[in-house]
């Protein structure tokens, strides 16, 4: 193994990583969400069966599960922008060859490559931002995570149209172009590779185990769990819950789109203001108070008040840019940051997998959407109890109880 050697990013390599991580952000999303508005064309296609398509919608929590819990080991073993480019790698390989298969199980096996990628990418965000830029967390937290809610509306709303320009097998077109701009953004990280970096404190390496047997880790866990439990209801059900009440397709669709469009000046506004405050309950609260009002609004006054409800549930959506924020600012390291990140993820989404299966389940029994919102609604509840244990300033390797304790990283090294 080379040891490391010090090294201080020149200007060029900073501008090279943020754009690399922008564009990286940008493609984190497409790979679980453009399925959703070609479902339809999709299964016909291939003909999948309704419960093969219940797989298929199911594949991105399982993967951002299983492949987000070993991000922090392969970034130990290999590098993190090694493993960076290989989860683009495999973003790209697997959006772009499943749209050309019309073997089913195939079909899902490239789905799992590209979803693989995008968790394994997604868990080490958090862990780049710590390694390249210690002191500012909150400011490029609240970059990528702007590109993130970009590429998520954008491949919520563009898929169709994209689809819709290649007749009948359009929709293997509209899957299609996702894998592009995975190509795309593969390209700073081939010039990244070259200098991969590890950080000084090897010795006091923080696993997920070590995660797991703290409190703090348990805390960030369950909190972004019930985060993702809610964000997933919502992008699963919500149109339909619009439906119901009377909007067409299209209203329907565009009130969602106004749901995750919040999320995008949210984005850019919640990381900066979390990094700026010492302790972030008062944000926790703030943005939890628009559920109540969202969710009581839609079953008092669907189609009165719809737009506004749109706008509160949205805001209330914003604790997910707020999580990984918190994931940059409750570790001293980078290690620690990802291996913090990789816990979280993974169990939060284990947790998240709960909520559209519990909600489709509540409106079958039902037959309507107060059970289903009144459930969300208490959900948010713990979601603020526990909002309010981590908001309160800690870092994970203090919690381990290690002597010596790691050292605050000022700078990236390279490898």
């Amino acid at each position: 193994m080379i040891n490391p050697a010090a090294h201080e990013d020149t200007r060029a390599e900073k501008i090279l990583v943020v754009i690399g991580i922008v564009v990286l952000a940008f493609n984190l999303r497409p790979a679980a969400v453009s399925v959703g508005p070609v479902l339809d064309e999709l299964t016909s296609g291939l003909g999948m069966t309704p419960t093969t398509a219940g797989v298929l919608t199911t594949l991105p929590v399982l993967a951002f599960a299983a492949f987000g819990a070993i991000a922090p080991w392969l970034a130990r073993r290999v590098g993190v922008h090694r493993v960076t480019l290989v989860s683009l790698a495999a973003v790209v390989v697997g959006l772009g060859v499943r749209s050309r298969v019309d073997n089913v199980p195939i079909f899902l096996l490239l789905s799992l490559l590209g979803l693989a990628g995008m968790a394994t990418a997604n868990v080490l965000l958090p862990s780049l931002v710590k390694l390249h830029f210690p002191h500012r967390v909150g400011l490029l937290t609240s970059i990528y995570s702007t590109a993130l809610a970009v590429g998520l509306t954008a491949a919520s709303v563009l898929t169709v149209p994209i689809a819709q320009q290649f007749g009948a097998d359009g929709w293997r077109w509209g899957l299609f172009a996702w894998a592009v701009t995975a190509l795309v953004a593969a390209l700073p990280w081939i010039a990244l590779i070259r200098h991969d970096r590890t950080p000084p404190e090897v010795a006091h390496t923080v696993t997920l185990g070590d995660v797991a047997r703290t409190r703090l880790g348990w805390a960030m866990a369950g909190f972004f769990g019930l985060q993702s439990l809610q964000a997933y209801s919502i992008f699963g059900w919500f149109a339909q819950v619009y439906r119901d009440a009377g909007f067409s397709a299209t209203t329907a669709g565009i009130l969602l789109g106004v749901i995750t469009a919040m999320s995008i000046p949210l984005s850019f506004w919640v990381p900066s203001m979390a990094a700026r405050m010492q302790n972030q309950s008062w944000l926790v609260v703030g943005l939890l108070a628009c559920y109540p009002v969202g969710y009581l609004g839609l079953i008092f006054a669907p189609v009165a008040g719809a737009w506004l409800w749109a706008v509160a549930v949205g805001t209330g959506a914003a604790t997910f840019p707020l999580i990984l924020t918190l994931i940059g600012l409750r570790a001293r390291t980078s290690a620690g940051t990802a291996a913090l990140s990789g816990f979280t993820q993974s169990v939060g989404y284990l947790i998240a997998a709960i909520g559209p299966f519990g909600v489709g389940v509540l409106y079958d029994l039902t037959g309507g959407w107060t059970v289903p919102l009144t459930a969300l609604l208490v959900l948010a509840v713990p979601q603020l109890v526990i909002g309010l244990v981590v908001s309160r300033p800690s870092y994970i390797e203090d919690h381990l109880h290690r002597r010596p304790r790691p050292p605050v990283e000022t700078r990236p090294f390279r490898r």
